[in-house]
């Protein structure tokens, strides 16, 4: 009678195998989880837009008539005057920011994080009006971006100007909002949108001419502010830009040039240990042209193999990088055995003609590798078997059992 442990295992790696195949199946890795969560940061910002839409228009008009916004420090802002802007703002970057993520920018996913958590600062206030699901809506929205963080891992010059070149605007667009309602607090007064954008661009900048100067407390208070946010702006926004530039260029001139792999009629290896290492050595050595999948990039002082993927081997998009559906064989020779299935699956899937072999460390979980119908089966730990009882009772060592023993048919 099979063990209740034993049956367990096999609906585990059975479920995750339907669970891998299902996945590939429907494509997921191209568009789960950015594009859902891209949508729902989109839908968030545009709800955020309805629901303040023309605050700040009714804000701008209520300075234009003479009212006054702000009155003092201790007495603050004038909450019915400025209710919603914060919204509207917001609503308008995560449209944006929602853009970003189509492309799985974790620069788009950390102002996505930033701007759901400022939302939901701003509804739990005592000042918002927001419903309860509006709420409940931010706060899911802020627990799946939490959930899937790991999906966002993309840092590219375009995405990294596009948020650098956002953030610019954004601050000029507070300096001159700020300046304008505040015009009354600076001397001369400003008194119309073309010296606000004047006086926004020369105090970021740091230029300082001197011809508009803050008189009042909260003038003051906001031109500190600007400038805090000019510097810090500027300074992201350089290191998005330049840095990617001056990293690449460096790249180029330090690290010497390699060659483009022309991946035809090759083997695949994959897996990092010692197994794999020794195979794509001996495969090179006779002349064999070996393409090794590692889940992750090696530290600078390794020797990496000269054709290397980085990536997850189950994963299609990876094994047509390595241009599974050319080459001759493909070998799973990771130290995880449910991992080396789902590789063999996934490789007869995207190229049904390709030879397979499947290593397998732990000699109970042979029957079940060989579910997945892989063309040899590496059973390692029966030829240190094999190899003892031979020795301990002096028989011959047989060379024809010992390869029977260590490729087992699929």
């Amino acid at each position: 009678m099979t063990p209740p442990k034993r049956i367990s295992v096999s609906l585990t790696v059975w479920s995750q195998m339907m669970r891998s195949r299902a996945y590939r199946l429907l494509r997921m890795r191209a568009w789960f989880p950015h594009v859902p969560l891209a949508l729902i940061v989109g839908l968030a910002g545009l709800t955020q837009l309805l629901l303040t839409s023309g605050s700040l228009q009714r804000l701008i008009a209520r300075s234009a008539s003479g009212t006054s916004i702000v009155s003092n420090v201790a007495g603050g802002l004038d909450i019915p005057g400025i209710r919603g802007v914060p919204q509207e703002a917001i609503g308008a970057l995560l449209l944006i920011v929602g853009i970003g993520m189509l492309w799985r920018s974790r620069l788009a996913w950390v102002l996505a994080f930033l701007l759901t958590l400022a939302t939901v600062i701003l509804e739990l206030s005592p000042l918002s009006s927001a419903s309860r699901s509006l709420i409940f809506f931010s706060v899911l929205l802020l627990v799946l971006l939490l959930l899937f963080r790991r999906s966002f891992n993309r840092a590219s010059l375009a995405t990294g100007t596009l948020f650098a070149l956002t953030g610019v605007l954004v601050a000029l667009g507070y300096g001159v909002l700020g300046s304008y309602i505040l015009g009354a607090g600076f001397n001369p007064r400003i008194r119309n949108v073309v010296d606000a954008i004047y006086f926004a661009v020369v105090t970021m900048s740091t230029v300082g001419f001197g011809d508009i100067t803050p008189r009042t407390p909260e003038a003051r208070l906001f031109t500190v502010s600007l400038i805090v946010l000019g510097l810090a702006v500027f300074a992201t926004s350089l290191t998005a830009i330049v840095g990617p530039l001056i990293d690449s260029r460096m790249a180029k001139f330090l690290q010497p040039k390699r060659k483009k792999m022309k991946r035809a009629s090759h083997i695949i290896v994959i897996g990092d240990g010692p197994l794999a290492r020794s195979a794509i050595k001996a495969l090179t050595a006779r002349g064999l042209q070996a393409t090794a999948i590692w889940p992750a990039r090696p530290p600078e002082d390794a020797d990496p193999p000269e054709d290397l993927v980085v990536g997850d081997a189950s994963d299609s998009e990876v094994l047509h990088h390595a241009n599974v559906e050319q080459a001759r064989a493909l070998l799973a020779l990771s130290e995880d055995d449910s991992f080396n299935a789902f590789v063999i699956l996934a490789a007869k899937e995207m190229s049904p003609g390709v030879r397979t072999v499947a290593a397998v460390s732990n000699v109970g979980n042979t029957n079940r590798v060989t579910r997945v119908h892989p063309d040899v089966v590496l059973a390692l730990p029966l030829v240190g078997g094999e190899l003892l009882a031979m020795a301990l009772s002096g028989e011959e060592v047989k060379a024809d059992e010992l390869v029977n023993q260590l490729l087992k048919l699929g």
